[in-house]
């Protein structure tokens, strides 16, 4: 590719195919038990949903801006291109400091091309932005034309989700407290969606079979043409439902396209064992 596509880890891709695509990665930080590792290179999902079930209580931080910064200024000395699609900017500051570290560059080489893009998506909705923007650049398509279309994709993305327990999210301040009242009542699954970048609770279903049935509905009232598209399925160390949603989409819609991955620990950290996120375009776009 003559354009760089960056990532951070917050996409949930697969390590295998950030490096099979040459994608530029930017870990976001775990800390556990007083050690700071790098998602997914040097600690991995399974990890930190053990240690979640445990007792442990992971924080996350950031990408680093010095790592940011060495890797634009990279692509900048040697006249490449770039463009950074960010995990949402409600949900970490990377973006912020992505966009800080792109202004100290630009001083430095001001006539460098780098684009960074708040996507305003989480976990697989990220990713399938950022295997689209992979996909655009690898088929020549002009720099100005990929940054319009990912905007476009980014903010027709949608994200339906259910978590195991929604303490998980209230500990690291992505819902309320209030909203994470959901304990309580036995077997009652809160589904969630992301607006405006920001996660929001939508309802409490009683029962998994029942909250995925419901995703169905979702996804049938808001997707478009879901039959032609690419659909995300990520998981919290739980593939034998994710393999049970894409069972009752292929049975609903027809769909044959599917990407399913494992939630990464720097969101896994937040949402818990246990998730279930479904990822579709709500408007029909240029695939």
């Amino acid at each position: 590719m003559n354009i760089k596509i960056i990532a951070d880890s917050g996409c949930d891709l697969p390590l295998s195919f950030i490096r099979e695509k040459q994608i530029a990665f930017l870990p976001l930080t775990v800390h556990i038990n007083d050690h700071d590792y790098d998602d997914q290179l040097t600690i991995q999902p399974q990890q930190v949903y053990e240690a979640m079930r445990k007792g442990e209580v992971p924080k996350t931080s950031q990408a680093k801006p010095s790592e940011m910064k060495e890797l634009f200024t990279t692509l900048a000395k040697e006249n490449i291109p770039a463009i950074y699609i960010a995990f949402s900017s409600a949900l970490s500051g990377t973006y912020q400091t992505a966009v800080m570290m792109k202004n100290e560059v630009l001083e430095q080489y001001p006539h460098a091309k780098l684009t960074v893009i708040d996507s305003k998506c989480a976990s697989l909705g990220l990713g399938l932005v950022v295997k689209k923007a992979v996909e655009l650049a690898e088929s020549g398509i002009a720099y100005e034309h990929i940054v319009t279309t990912i905007e476009t994709y980014c903010r027709h993305m949608e994200h339906i989700f259910t978590v195991d327990d929604l303490q998980y999210l209230a500990r690291g301040g992505r819902v309320s407290k209030t909203a994470a009242f959901v304990g309580g009542v036995l077997n009652i699954k809160p589904l969630l969606h992301v607006e405006d970048g920001k996660l929001i609770p939508i309802e409490k279903v009683r029962g998994r079979k029942k909250v995925l049935k419901r995703m169905i509905e979702l996804m049938q009232q808001r997707g478009a043409n879901v039959e032609h598209q690419l659909i995300g399925i990520s998981h919290g160390d739980d593939e034998q439902t994710a393999l049970e949603l894409k069972a009752m989409i292929e049975e609903t819609f027809g769909c044959k396209q599917f990407f399913i991955s494992e939630i990464g620990g720097a969101i896994g950290a937040h949402a818990g064992p246990g998730t279930i996120a479904l990822f579709f375009l709500n408007k029909q776009l240029e695939q």
